[in-house]
């Protein structure tokens, strides 16, 4: 019998314009403005998805670490890390980064 041995830890480097992104906890049940319970097994049209970026490569420009950003999980690469999945993307990828505060914003807030 033979047993894998731990190896020593890694550090993740993300390269080019790529990012690795957590997807954040889905809510089973949701609410509609109007106070409707839309339950989890509901189908509707394609949704995107809120995360966490957990490292960028040297060429994204306008994410960091730690950003809450927008995107499709959809048409994106799934690994898993410490047993938790999680998304790799470009960077042209994300739709949009929530923000303190912006100048140049939607003036909508989460």
């Amino acid at each position: 019998m033979r047993t894998v041995s731990a190896g020593p830890k890694l550090e993740i480097q993300m390269l080019h314009d790529r990012v690795l992104v957590r997807l954040s906890p889905e809510e089973g049940e949701r609410r509609s403005s109007g106070g409707i319970v839309i339950p989890a097994t509901a189908q509707v049209a394609r949704r995107l998805a809120w995360g966490d970026v957990l490292g960028v490569g040297n060429s994204v420009r306008n994410v960091k670490t730690g950003d809450r950003v927008l995107f499709n999980p959809d048409d994106q690469l799934e690994v898993e890390i410490q047993g938790e999945a999680h998304l790799v993307m470009r960077e042209r990828d994300i739709h949009a980064v929530a923000m303190e505060r912006t100048e140049h914003g939607t003036g909508l807030y989460l």
